[in-house]
């Protein structure tokens, strides 16, 4: 799956993000909104993740889809 479709699917989609990012919150959820840029800044602040590593998981992530 691409970024526009990320985007246009996350309502579907967020309950996955929820099962593979459990600290995520609800309000983490919502502020996302399919925004790759704002789900790295989110697991980098909930997990201590560094930015390379937020962006393999989501890649990883996207790609399972």
């Amino acid at each position: 799956m691409n970024k526009d479709q990320i985007e246009g699917s996350w309502k579907q989609l967020a309950g996955k993000a929820r099962q593979k990012w459990s600290r995520l919150t609800n309000d983490d959820i919502e502020l996302i909104e399919g925004n790759e840029q704002e789900l790295e800044g989110r697991i980098q602040e909930r997990y201590g993740r560094s930015r390379e590593e937020a962006r393999r998981e989501i890649d990883e992530w996207r790609r399972s889809l």
